[in-house]
């Protein structure tokens, strides 16, 4: 069992396969007004958030995500959030895949 220390992650990025995990990790901040563009992968994505008020688009839905709560989109959903907080937004983005695939689609 490694500990992965936060010195050790590349980007704030854990690829799973590299530490034979099943699973890949992104420790995102993001700056208010920010997130990543419309996009999907070909497994399912889980976000915690820990900081801050997010807002998820998911397919044609957006969704509202505060401190605690857990938003999961499902494969090949185009999806995408947006920091509305005034401050950094912080959430662990849990993709289930020992690496990461993404296509992007803006």
């Amino acid at each position: 069992m490694p500990v992965i220390t936060t010195e050790m992650l590349a980007g704030r990025n854990l690829e799973g396969a590299d530490h034979g995990a099943t699973v890949s990790i992104i420790i995102d901040e993001s700056e208010p007004g920010r997130g990543p563009r419309l996009h999907r992968h070909p497994y399912d994505e889980t976000w915690v958030v820990i900081e801050g008020v997010v807002t998820f688009r998911s397919g044609d839905d957006l969704l509202a995500a505060g401190p605690g709560d857990i938003v999961i989109v499902p494969p090949q959903t185009p999806h995408g959030f947006t920091n509305e907080s005034p401050g950094r937004s912080k959430m662990v983005c849990i993709h289930a895949s020992p690496t990461f695939a993404t296509e992007w689609l803006e």
